[in-house]
């Protein structure tokens, strides 16, 4: 018996070949595992916006803006309350998973739509909701949004589902 242990042969080309083996075995495995998978959609979990909104009211000296309820089938699935400088943010989905958002803050209308909507958002005509009028506007992926200034406070509501939904959620605002 020999004292030296196993001697193999150590080159480039025998590591570049070891290499492409493993490669070719992780390949197969994401392909079987591909075909085998059944994707199941997470649904978006709904949230409680009431407790935040009541918090946020308290430490601000604006009215803080949300629905009493949302309409059926509608579910809040972000808010978001910050104290300084005070910014209000929630957001929904519609019964038909459209994306709505409420953002309020007192920063200007043309920082929040460039913020919220696109920087080469279009200003479209006003419209009348909540006895209130509201500026519209649009940008080229298909954001509609209403804004109004009052009191230094800009409120803005974006979202994709068209400016007929979006008039009738301004209209449950209190």
């Amino acid at each position: 018996m020999s004292q030296q242990p196993g001697r193999y042969q150590r080159s480039f080309s025998g590591m570049i070949g070891a290499m492409l083996v493993l490669l070719l075995v992780v390949g197969a495995f994401i392909a079987f595992r591909g075909m085998f998978r059944t994707d199941s959609e997470v649904p978006v979990r709904a949230v409680d916006y009431q407790r935040t909104l009541s918090f946020a009211q308290e430490q601000v000296d604006f009215p803080i803006l949300a629905p009493e309820t949302l309409p059926g089938g509608w579910r809040a699935t972000s808010v978001r309350f910050v104290p300084e400088p005070p910014r209000w943010h929630l957001g929904v989905l519609t019964d038909e998973d459209r994306y709505i958002g409420l953002e309020q803050s007192r920063s200007s209308e043309k920082k929040m739509v460039e913020t919220y909507v696109d920087r080469d958002a279009a200003r479209g005509e006003p419209v009348r909701a909540a006895g209130d009028t509201w500026q519209t506007w649009t940008d080229e992926e298909g954001d509609t949004a209403l804004t109004r200034v009052e009191d230094d406070v800009t409120v803005l509501v974006v979202g994709t589902p068209g400016i007929e939904v979006l008039v009738d959620y301004v209209e449950t605002l209190r």
